[in-house]
């Protein structure tokens, strides 16, 4: 999946095929940072999945542009 088709499910423009196609829109962003980039409620949806554990948390260099 393209960080593009990630961010059209997370906004909910293209529905998710599957709870699991939901997630890995998320865990793109996450992976990529995007989440940490795009509006506020991007970062607090990525946040709020990895404290859920429904997803991972970025890795190390990525979270070097979180901002909250």
């Amino acid at each position: 999946m393209k960080s593009f088709d990630a961010v059209m499910i997370a906004e909910g423009v293209t529905p998710p095929a599957s709870k699991e196609e939901y997630l890995e829109a998320w865990q793109i962003l996450v992976d990529t940072g995007l989440a940490w980039q795009l509006q506020g409620w991007f970062g607090r949806r990525a946040h709020a999945l990895i404290e859920e554990g429904a997803i991972d948390r970025p890795d190390p260099v990525h979270e070097q542009g979180r901002t909250h």
